[in-house]
């Protein structure tokens, strides 16, 4: 009888411990993990093609401009664009976005004044878009993101601004021009050749306004 009676509670008590495991798997099944922090992409040296070779920070004016996807994290031919596939385009200073006058997009932009890495939320409203010579990020030394030295003619990115992106399918990013000069030299002298736009940038692929 005690035998007995010792191997009812032994079953009693596996199957207990079984349920008690199965109950825990089933609450971790069940936990909402937080999302992933977003990583922070470098883009190097986007520029078009130049009709001649620069030898001042601004440029000779090639024929197109380069443009640049934040989803594929890749250059986009210039053959696309009159598509959706770009969302940022670069020559010499000015920079489009892929809505209004420049493409078939949702684009917009903001010149935000702070630091990128405390920008962690996109607005929603009040961006600007390309128009015929009002382009939505504001060209101009001091105007937009660049300031332009007429003596040494060294384009300098403006430290604490960025630039928020409405992208063209309505998702967001948040970019800082690193760079104006190939390679991105620590102090550029105003000869190296210009218009290598080196930019750090974080996109948000799921449609939200989070940006951290």
């Amino acid at each position: 009888m005690n035998h007995l009676f010792a191997r009812f509670s032994l079953l009693a008590l596996f199957g207990a411990t079984f349920t008690f495991s199965a109950c825990s798997n089933d609450d971790n099944d069940n936990e909402v993990k937080p999302a992933e922090a977003l990583k922070t992409e470098t883009a190097s040296n986007l520029a078009p093609t130049p009709s001649t070779a620069p030898t001042t920070g601004q440029p000779s004016t090639p024929r197109h401009y380069a443009f640049y996807s934040f989803a594929t994290k890749s250059a986009v031919a210039y053959t696309d664009s009159a598509t959706t596939k770009w969302d940022l385009a670069v020559r010499g200073t000015d920079i489009l976005i892929n809505g209004g006058s420049s493409g078939p997009g949702q684009g917009g932009a903001i010149v935000k004044e702070g630091l990128f890495s405390e920008v962690t939320t996109a607005p929603t409203t009040d961006y600007k878009v390309d128009a015929p010579g009002a382009l939505a990020i504001t060209k101009g030394s001091g105007k937009g993101w660049y300031n332009y030295n007429t003596t040494t003619h060294v384009v300098t990115p403006i430290a604490g601004r960025v630039l928020l992106i409405r992208t063209a399918t309505g998702k967001y990013a948040k970019v800082e021009i690193v760079s104006y000069y190939k390679d991105a030299p620590a102090t550029p002298t105003g000869t190296e050749p210009s218009g290598y736009y080196t930019f750090r940038y974080v996109y948000q692929p799921d449609g939200s306004t989070n940006l951290k």
